[in-house]
């Protein structure tokens, strides 16, 4: 017998004893020190570890994972695909830390035309499809008579196609279309506060620097009455990570902790193309969650408001059960794509507008990039070279293309995630008693 190549075995936070996690056996364990040397010398005197897949025969394991892959690849054939539309990316806000700054602004305004022309690309490419809309910026709730005008014809077009769409917005303006939102089918408005007001308002304001964050509440406020889904996102660095328990205790207090309408995510301010922040003030992932792990210790209602996945140990802790092996976490031009206002196809959030990452165009005419198009789509942890041999690919999935490919020029490389750093965070948070 072998010892598993999937396994994953790091040291619990504040313990002495160890988590064991195997995604492709779908095993997972707390262990002792000791435990963890006869596995690693292959004893096995109860025969547990043959049981829970650590120690396995190769040619098995080797048929499983080929299985799994083709398991998870059919899935996926079925899964529901997000297109995201950029109608603009000029914004209202002037916030710190905005990352498209650093485009070449777009001089066109969109038109119905290309608004109809997405519409019957989407028709066409993703018929067969399970799918919705996200619309995305920029921002795109901007004030004005032709925003409302062009918003007004995008959704009338999506509840012809029957779809469903989710905006992501800074929320200035949030109450004031409520009345238009209403008549859209809408899967969830992610709204961003970055703090509590002091803070968030030295972050997030308007171009003259006016302060936001009120009028961002009472849109909240508003949505949440009216029934319709709030991703409130949170996003954070050095400077504002130590605001959370009292963002958190706001929430809680406003009562949209209790809101079945309401959810929360954390986004970690960094480096993509372009960030307005400074080295210094960002965090790695492995260090923001140790600080995350450190302060939901001290502030413990933070988990009403917020609960970090630190990898999959949430997902253990909830489902009792381990999730679907990861063979790709990137869903770039397999289960997301993104189109903008000037009728260019790009691959996922992380590369729209982004020069040098166009696909293709489906306005005036449609064009495909297919070489570029399959070095994305083609892109796992089974190509990837690094990924072959690591441990804990499963559990991670390659990470972010668009991220990979700034860094060594080609999607097919690895994003790799501190696995091992958050499941010792998450087991001891979740799992260890």
């Amino acid at each position: 017998m072998s010892l598993s190549k999937h396994n994953i075995i790091t040291p619990i936070a504040d313990s002495e004893d160890f988590f064991i996690v195997n995604p492709l056996q779908k095993s997972a364990d707390i262990i002792s020190s000791k435990e963890v040397e006869m596995l690693k010398n292959k004893l096995d005197p109860s025969d547990e570890f043959t049981q829970r897949g650590y120690l396995v025969d190769d040619a098995i394991e080797k048929r499983a994972f080929k299985l799994a892959y083709l398991d998870f690849n059919e899935k996926r054939e079925t899964d529901e695909t997000q297109l995201f539309f950029v109608p603009n990316y000029s914004c209202n806000f002037a916030c710190s830390y905005c990352y498209q700054e650093g485009y070449n602004p777009v001089q066109k305004v969109v038109n119905n035309e290309v608004i109809d022309a997405f519409y019957n690309y989407i028709k066409t490419e993703f018929g067969g499809k399970r799918k919705y809309v996200t619309v995305f910026g920029g921002e795109p709730l901007l004030p004005g008579e032709h925003q409302r005008a062009m918003l007004t014809h995008f959704i009338a077009r999506a509840n012809e196609a029957k779809l469903d769409l989710a905006f992501v917005t800074n929320g200035y303006t949030l109450a004031s279309y409520l009345d238009l939102l209403k008549t859209a089918s809408i899967r969830e408005i992610q709204v961003t506060l970055d703090g509590t007001q002091e803070v968030h308002d030295g972050r997030r304001y308007l171009k003259g620097k006016q302060p936001t964050f009120d009028r961002i509440v009472e849109g909240i406020d508003a949505c949440l009455a009216a029934g319709i889904n709030i991703n409130l996102r949170m996003v954070v660095d050095k400077e504002n990570l130590s605001n959370l328990a009292d963002l958190s205790r706001f929430a809680i207090d406003r009562g949209w902790t209790t809101s079945p309408y309401f959810k929360t995510q954390i986004g970690r301010n960094y480096e993509l193309h372009f960030c307005n922040s400074s080295p210094e003030k960002l965090y790695d992932r492995a260090t923001l969650y140790k600080h995350l792990y450190e302060i939901l210790k001290v502030h413990p209602y933070i988990a009403e408001f917020y609960k970090p996945a630190f990898s999959i140990a949430k997902y253990i802790a909830e489902n009792e059960a381990l999730p679907t092996p990861l063979f790709d976490s990137c869903p770039a031009c397999k289960t997301e794509w993104a189109f903008d206002f000037t009728g260019t196809i790009y691959s996922c959030t992380a590369t729209v507008g982004n020069k040098g990452d166009e696909l293709g165009t489906f306005y005036p005419e449609v064009t495909k990039n297919e070489t570029a198009i399959e070095s994305w789509q083609n892109r796992d942890i089974t190509t990837i070279e690094k990924c072959k041999t690591c441990d804990v690919a499963l559990a991670c999935g390659g990470g972010c293309a668009s991220v990979a490919k700034n860094k060594f020029g080609h999607p097919n490389n690895p994003d790799c995630r501190p696995i091992k750093e958050l499941l010792s965070l998450g087991s001891a948070y979740y799992l260890y008693k």
